[in-house]
Formats: structure tokens, sequence, C-alpha cells
């Protein structure tokens, strides 16, 4: 008896139980146009991002200022990393810039800094909205100077705040931050 239980209550811990939270990806955008390939070698850093952002946890802002997590959701990963995933698959999926992760070996031309300013659903005003805001530098490796500097916003209507719902949304808002980039990145 004392083996059925024990057994039953790892079956319990190993589905999940009733404590099982769904998760969710961000998907990068494919199939974009870029008008010119940039030239040289590209690093895309891992982003930086404040403490709240900096977590698996989906951020909710139901008032400005104030912040709340979505209960039974949360992300694939920490939003840092998974974020720079997705650029650089981004990169690899729109432009013929040559990039790598940070943690590679390769000798890079360039690197990109991201700052992941915004990463949420607000939850005031005209209705739920998903809003994506990131801080970027494109930053010579040679020299360290900052050769060009932007930040990009996306928002886009949340049809409700389940974490389905909410993560769509964001998912939708952080592709057209990353093409946005992208393109941005390519000019350079």
């Amino acid at each position: 008896m004392v083996l059925a239980l024990t057994l039953g209550g790892c079956a319990s811990l190993l589905s999940g139980g009733d404590k099982s939270v769904p998760t969710f990806d961000l998907t990068a955008p494919t199939n974009f146009p870029v008008a010119r390939a940039g030239r040289g070698q590209l690093v895309v850093n891992g982003p930086t991002a404040l403490q709240v952002l900096d977590t698996e946890r989906i951020v909710v802002e139901p008032a400005p200022g104030q912040i709340a997590y979505l209960d039974k959701a949360q992300w694939a990963d920490r939003l840092p990393p998974l974020f720079q995933a997705r650029l650089i698959e981004a990169f690899e999926n729109g432009s013929r810039v040559r990039v790598a992760r940070s943690d590679s070996a390769v000798t890079a031309d360039y690197v990109l800094l991201t700052n992941i300013r915004t990463f949420g659903i607000q939850t005031f005003g005209s209705g739920p909205e998903a809003v994506v805001e990131v801080s970027a530098q494109i930053v010579a490796n040679g020299s360290g100077r900052i050769v060009a500097a932007q930040v990009f916003t996306s928002r886009v209507p949340a049809i409700g705040t389940s974490g389905a719902e909410a993560t769509q949304a964001l998912d939708q808002a952080s592709d057209q931050v990353l093409v946005d980039i992208v393109h941005w990145a390519s000019r350079r």
C-alpha cells in the first residue's frame, strides 16, 4: 500500500500535478523582405532587462507603474534569452547579415546590444494591449563606438488576458519589433 501511494505521488509530480502551468513560446518572423544585406559579421549579445522582466513570468500592467504577472501562464524560458534566440532567428530568416550568438567563437565586426524596456500586457486605457519596447545599439567591435542606436516599439490589441490571448498579442508585437530591428541593422 505504501508503494502504491509513493508511485501515485511520483506520477502526479512527473505529470505536473495540479501545479502545471501552461507554457508559451515566442516565434521568429519569416518571409519578410530586407532591402539590402548588411556588411560584416554581427554578434547578438543577450538582452538586458530589469528584474521584473528577467523571468519566465508574463508581465501585466493593470495601471501605469503597477506590475503584476499572469496566473497560469509562463514563457518557455526567461524573457531575455528567449528574445535573443528569436532575434537571431529573425536575422537568419530575413536578411543576409551573418549573425551569431555572443557566446560563439565568432570574431564580429559589430555587436548588437539590446535592452528590453517593456514586454507585457497593459490592461488600463482602452482595453488590453500588448506593448513591446526594445532599445538597440550597434557597436563597432574594433573601436567600441556606437555606430547606430534606436528604440523600437510595437503595440497590438489583445483580445483578452488569458495566457493564450496575451501571449498571442505579445508574439505579434514582438515580431514587429524583430522585423524592425532586422531592417534597421541590415542598412548599417
